[in-house]
């Protein structure tokens, strides 16, 4: 008997959305939406970056849609490829990277150019995550220390490049899965101990003169409002004067008289703010909340050891990630230049953020086929 074509239809789209986490699509949705909006206005009612994040978004569906319907574990298997990929990259970029704005982090194929530090942001979560799943019934000191020796290489090449702030929250990726690995309490104790007791020498010997004067800057911008205290002051303005209900779209006028530095990237969120105001601000923590929220909820009935870890560092690494772009913004943390998740405009960190939501979401398709 021939099946009706509605009913064919139906279930053909049916199974188009079946991998799909709805909570996080459709978190991810709006704040897309709302992200063209933004850049629109922000690159000063041009479309060219416009274009360009449309085609980065439609290439991030696609590979979300192949990665959620993939199970966690036939993606463990590729890991460790992933990782040492990644960090032939980094080493890569400190040979043969291009320098934007003092910084070499870029690899420059022709056609594109590749962040490899975006993908090492999925890659060690990964990797850490399968290293101790392969020796989840005899985790000792001594996985995790090879766990921390997984994490710390690529944050090495990372500092090298300068990016003490990718390089601070890919560490943190990889710290997350051992803390949700189930790392002892006074490991962890000790261990934040022994790092505020380092600050002084990563004051002294880490840290170059550039990032030095940005904290110092944190602490009273004011100082030197037409230098290093410029992008701190103007944002924090930009902010201010949205007020409650903000502006309103294309009228921001710290935006469109380019007072904002970095408006489509990095300080995206300060056009935000003086252009929708408090409200707005509210509402865009909100649907980060949802998708956090669901990121961990997602992790906290994952089935195996693998993804558990794994859905809980990702879903950590977004929230640090939205927490130290609006903090650096807002004037309480220095600036580090890390991308709004699926705000900022840049290829490759939309599609790296784009990756972990479709991982995320083909953890909770295992746990709804079991």
């Amino acid at each position: 008997m021939q099946q009706h074509p509605v009913r064919s239809i139906r279930r053909y789209w049916q199974k188009i959305w079946e991998p799909m986490d709805m909570w996080l699509f459709y978190s991810m949705l709006a704040i897309y939406v709302m992200s063209l909006f933004l850049l629109y206005s922000a690159d000063g009612q041009s479309i060219g970056q416009l274009e360009n994040k449309t085609l980065h978004t439609v290439l991030g569906f696609v590979l979300l849609w192949g990665i959620a319907r993939t199970r966690p574990q036939v993606l463990g298997n590729f890991a460790v490829l992933l990782y040492a990929f990644s960090l032939l990259m980094l080493i890569g970029v400190h040979f043969f990277g291009i320098t934007v704005n003092g910084s070499q982090r870029w690899l420059n194929l022709g056609i594109v150019r590749l962040q490899p530090s975006e993908l090492m942001k999925i890659a060690l979560p990964m990797t850490v995550a399968w290293f101790l799943q392969k020796h989840e019934t005899e985790l000792d000191w001594k996985h995790y220390l090879g766990a921390l020796g997984l994490v710390m290489a690529p944050v090495f090449l990372i500092l090298k490049q300068p990016d003490l702030g990718t390089a601070v929250l890919i560490m943190a990726s990889g710290l997350f899965v051992m803390f949700f690995a189930g790392l002892s309490w006074r490991v962890i104790a000790v261990s934040v101990v022994g790092f505020f007791a380092s600050l002084p020498l990563m004051w002294n010997y880490v840290m170059h003169d550039y990032q030095r004067t940005r904290v110092l800057t944190l602490l009273d911008p004011s100082k030197d409002p037409l230098g290093a205290g410029y992008h701190i002051l103007q944002s924090m303005t930009a902010i201010g004067s949205g007020g409650i209900w903000g502006k309103g779209w294309l009228n921001g006028t710290q935006t469109h008289l380019d007072y904002i530095p970095e408006s489509t990237t990095d300080f995206i969120f300060a056009v935000y703010g003086e252009e929708f105001g408090l409200i707005g601000n509210i509402l865009l923590l909100l649907v980060y909340t949802v998708m956090l929220g669901r990121g961990l909820y997602i992790a906290a009935k994952a089935p195996t050891l693998y993804s558990r870890t794994l859905a809980g560092a990702l879903t950590m690494t977004l929230f640090c990630y939205i927490f130290v772009n609006m903090g650096m913004v807002s004037g309480i943390l220095p600036v580090v230049g890390v991308p709004l998740p699926l705000v900022s405009y840049g290829g490759t960190a939309t599609l790296s953020i784009m990756i972990i939501i479709a991982m995320l979401m083909g953890i909770s398709n295992q746990q709804t086929k079991m």
